[in-house]
C-alpha cells in the first residue's frame, strides 16, 4: 500500500529553509523507524509531503509508526494509477474504490490537483460527481454536510485515490527543536509533560531521583521506555538515575519541616542542572501544575526556580488534573501512573504555601551540598533502549524459566495483549498489572505465583511491589530466560 504523509500545518508556514530542514528531519525519522520494520519500505520526500510504499503485509505496522511520529498532521492511504487527464478513466478508477459507499446516501466529490493541468479541480469534481450520481444510486449531492466524501488527488499524470484518512500526532519532527532533560517520577504529570515535549519535536532525556528503592526505579524506567518506544524511538536518549535517599536524610537534618518540600524540588533542579551541563542540554521540563500541590503555588515555583539558571519548562502549568489524566489515558500511560507510588510527599509536613525568598536563603545555607555533589557523582546513565536488558540483568526478584506443578502463572499484561497472544499453559490466571495489587491478596496464599509480561520489566516491578507489601510467594516467569 502507498501512504501519503501530510505535514503539521505549523511546518508549512515556516520559511523555505526552515521548512525544508524540518521535512528532511521527518523524512530521516520515518526512514529510521520504518526500516526497523523492513528495510525495503520506500520513503520519498516532496516539498509538501512524504510518500511511503510498503508491502500490504506491513500495513498495520506502518500505520502504527505514522500515527505516533511527531510532525505528521494526518496520513492518507491511497491507491495510485497512471491516468493522465482522462476524465472517464479517472472516474472509473475512483469508482472502483468508492462507488458502493454512496448508495442511498448524500455525497460530495473533492479533488485536489498538483502540477500542471488543463483540467481544473472543479471540472474534475463535477465529472466524477456526475459519474457517481449516474452509476452509484446515491440519495443526493450535498456540498456542505454530506454523509460520504469521495476524495482523490491528481499529481501530474498520477491519480491518488484516497481510501482512508487517518489522524497523526501533529507537532514538530523529533530532533528539530533541540534537547531537554525531563524530571520523571512516573506519575501522571511527569509522563504527560514528557509526552508533550516529545510531540513538540524536542529530544527528551529522562532523569529520575530515586527515593523509593528498586521497585520505584523499575516502574519509572518502564514508563520512560514506553514513552520513548511510542513517540521518540527515532532518536537515542538517556535515562539517568540519581540516588536521593541521602539527600532526604540531609533535608531532615538541616531544613525546617515547612520548607522540606520546596527544598527537595530545588535540589532536584540543582542536580538536573549539573547533569544537563554534562550532556550539553539547555532546558529542563517538569510536570508541575499551578496550585496542584503546596509546592506548586506561583511563589513556591519562583523560589524553586531560583536554584537553577537553566530554562525550566512546565507544559502542564495551566492544566487541571482531569485534563492531565485524560491525556494520560489517550497516550496509554494512565495504568502505569495509577500503579506508581508517590514518594515526594513523604517529607511534605505542614508545607509553606507562599515561601519567603529570604527564609529560603537561610534554609539553604544549612544544607550540606557535598551530599548533593556525591549523589550526582553516583548517578547512573543508560540508553533508554537498553532498559529491558538492564532491568532483567538486575533481577531483583528471582526469575524462573521452567514451571513445576506447584507454580501458578499470573499473566499481568493488558487484556488486548493477552487475547492477541495468550499463554498456552495449564495453570495461568489473567490479572492486568493495574488490578494486581488489589486482587492478589484475595488469591490462595498457600500457593506460589509467577508473574509474566512480555518483556519482563512490569513483572519485575509488580513482584517487587508485592514482596515489599509482605507477599513472599511471588517471583517472575520468563520462559526464554
Amino acid at each position: 500500500m502507498r501512504f501519503i504523509v501530510k505535514l503539521f500545518p505549523e511546518i508549512m508556514i515556516k520559511g523555505a529553509l526552515v521548512k525544508k530542514k524540518m521535512i528532511s528531519q521527518l523524512n530521516d525519522n520515518l526512514r529510521t523507524l520504518l526500516h526497523r520494520i523492513d528495510d525495503q519500505i520506500l520513503v520519498k520526500r516532496f516539498w509538501d509531503k512524504i510518500e511511503i510504499q510498503a508491502d500490504d503485509s506491513l500495513n498495520d505496522a506502518v500505520r502504527g509508526v505514522l500515527s505516533k511520529t511527531p510532525g505528521i498532521e494526518q496520513f492518507l492511504e491511497v491507491v495510485q494509477y497512471e491516468t493522465g487527464e482522462d476524465l472517464m478513466l479517472i472516474a472509473e478508477k475512483v469508482a472502483e474504490h468508492s462507488l458502493a459507499s454512496v448508495k442511498g446516501k448524500s455525497f460530495v466529490v473533492r479533488a485536489k490537483r498538483t502540477g500542471t493541468h488543463e483540467t481544473t479541480s472543479f471540472e474534475l469534481e463535477r465529472f466524477v460527481g456526475s459519474y457517481f450520481y449516474q452509476h452509484g444510486n446515491p440519495r443526493k449531492v450535498d456540498l456542505h454536510t454530506p454523509e460520504v466524501k469521495v476524495e482523490f488527488e491528481l499529481h501530474q499524470k498520477t491519480l491518488n485515490v484516497i481510501t482512508k484518512r487517518r489522524v497523526g500526532l501533529g507537532g514538530f519532527p523529533m530532533g528539530s527543536q533541540g534537547e531537554l532533560l525531563s524530571l520523571m517520577s512516573g506519575g501522571f504529570d511527569s509522563t504527560v509533560a514528557s509526552y508533550l515535549t516529545m510531540k513538540r519535536g524536542v529530544k527528551t532525556h529522562f532523569i529520575f531521583f530515586n527515593l523509593g528503592g528498586a521497585a520505584h526505579e523499575i516502574g519509572v524506567k518502564q514508563v520512560a521506555l514506553y514513552l520513548w518506544a511510542q513517540f521518540g524511538a527515532s532518536h537515542r536518549v538517556s535515562f539517568v538515575t540519581v540516588p536521593f535517599e541521602n539527600i532526604v536524610t540531609e533535608i531532615f537534618r538541616s531544613t525546617h519541616e515547612s520548607y522540606m518540600g520546596v527544598t527537595l524540588k530545588r535540589l532536584m533542579l540543582m542536580a538536573s542542572e549539573k547533569i544537563a551541563d554534562e550532556m550539553g542540554i539547555d532546558a529542563l521540563v517538569t510536570g508541575e501544575s499551578v496550585a496542584q500541590v503546596s509546592s506548586q503555588t506561583l511563589r513556591n515555583l519562583a523560589v524553586i526556580d531560583q536554584a537553577t539558571d537553566k530554562l525550566v519548562l512546565r507544559p502542564l502549568a495551566m492544566m487541571n488534573k482531569p485534563e492531565i489524566m485524560g491525556i494520560a489515558s489517550d497516550i496509554g500511560t494512565r495504568h502505569f501512573a495509577e500503579s506508581m507510588p508517590e514518594y515526594c510527599g513523604v517529607i511534605s509536613k505542614n508545607p509553606v504555601i507562599n515561601g519567603s525568598f529570604k527564609r529560603m536563603e537561610k534554609e539553604a545555607v544549612r544544607f550540606d551540598y557535598a551530599v548533593l555533589d556525591l549523589a550526582v557523582e553516583q548517578a547512573i546513565s543508560i540508553p533508554v533502549h537498553t532498559i529491558i536488558d538492564d532491568v532483567n540483568a538486575a533481577e531483583s526478584v528471582e526469575v524462573l524459566s521452567k514451571l513445576t506443578p506447584n507454580l501458578t502463572v499470573i499473566d499481568i499484561r493488558r487484556e488486548e495483549e493477552v487475547s492477541g497472544s495468550p499463554l498456552a499453559l495449564e495453570r495461568v490466571e489473567v490479572i492486568p498489572f493495574y488490578e494486581l495489587n488489589h486482587q492478589f491478596k484475595g488469591l490462595d496464599q498457600t500457593k506460589e505465583y509467577l508473574l509474566y509480561c512480555e518483556k519482563g520489566v512490569m513483572s519485575q516491578l509488580h513482584a517487587q511491589y508485592l514482596r515489599d507489601a509482605g507477599f513472599e510467594n511471588v517471583r517472575v516467569y520468563r520462559p526464554n530466560a
